[in-house]
C-alpha cells in the first residue's frame, strides 16, 4: 500500500479537477445596502442532461489514516460540496487515465471551502474528519446512470504530511 500525503486545498492545484469555492479576494460587488460581499459565479456547473438540484448529506467523520479503495465519478454532472460547519473535510482527486483513475491526490479543506468536482472527474467519496459532516449539496439531477465506481486492486493509505 502505498501513501498519499495530504496537501492544503487551493484553486491552483485543485484547477484540473474542479474549482475551489470559497471567498478569497475582494468581492466581486457589494449588494444589500454595502452590506454583502458577493463572490459571484465561482463554479462552472455542467450537466449533460438534466437539472441542478440542491440536496443535504449527512456523512459521518472519517480518521486517518484513511484506507482508500474506492473512487467514484459522474460523467453526466458536476457536483459541488458546501460544507455547513466551518470543519475541515478532505477531498480525494485523481485525473483521468483512459478511462480509470490515475494516481489519486488528497487534499484538505480549511474553513470556508468547498469544492465543485468538474463532470466526469474521479473523486473519494464525501470524508468529513469531524462531526456533524453535514454539507449542501449541488448536483444533478435526471434520468440514466451517473455514477462510475472504480476499485482499487491495491488500496492507497492517505496521511498527514509529519
Amino acid at each position: 500500500m502505498s501513501d498519499i500525503l495530504i496537501e492544503p486545498l487551493h484553486a491552483a492545484a485543485f484547477a484540473p479537477f474542479g474549482d475551489v469555492l470559497e471567498t478569497s479576494g475582494d468581492p466581486d460587488k457589494m449588494i444589500n445596502q454595502g452590506l454583502c460581499g458577493r463572490y459571484h459565479d465561482r463554479a462552472v456547473m455542467d450537466f449533460a442532461d438534466g437539472r441542478a438540484g440542491v440536496s443535504l448529506f449527512d456523512a459521518e467523520p472519517r480518521a486517518l489514516p484513511l484506507v482508500l479503495d474506492m473512487v467514484e465519478r459522474h460523467p453526466e454532472g458536476s457536483q459541488a460540496f458546501l460544507p455547513m460547519t466551518e470543519h475541515a473535510f478532505l477531498v480525494i482527486v485523481a485525473p483521468d487515465d483512459g478511462g480509470v483513475p490515475g494516481h489519486p491526490r488528497a487534499f484538505q479543506s480549511a474553513p470556508g471551502q468547498g469544492v465543485n468536482y468538474h463532470r466526469g472527474t474521479w473523486h473519494g467519496v464525501l470524508t468529513p474528519l469531524h462531526a456533524p459532516g453535514l454539507f449542501a449539496v449541488v448536483d444533478r439531477i435526471g434520468g440514466g446512470a451517473n455514477l462510475e465506481e472504480h476499485w482499487f486492486d491495491t488500496p492507497y493509505r492517505v496521511v498527514a504530511p509529519d
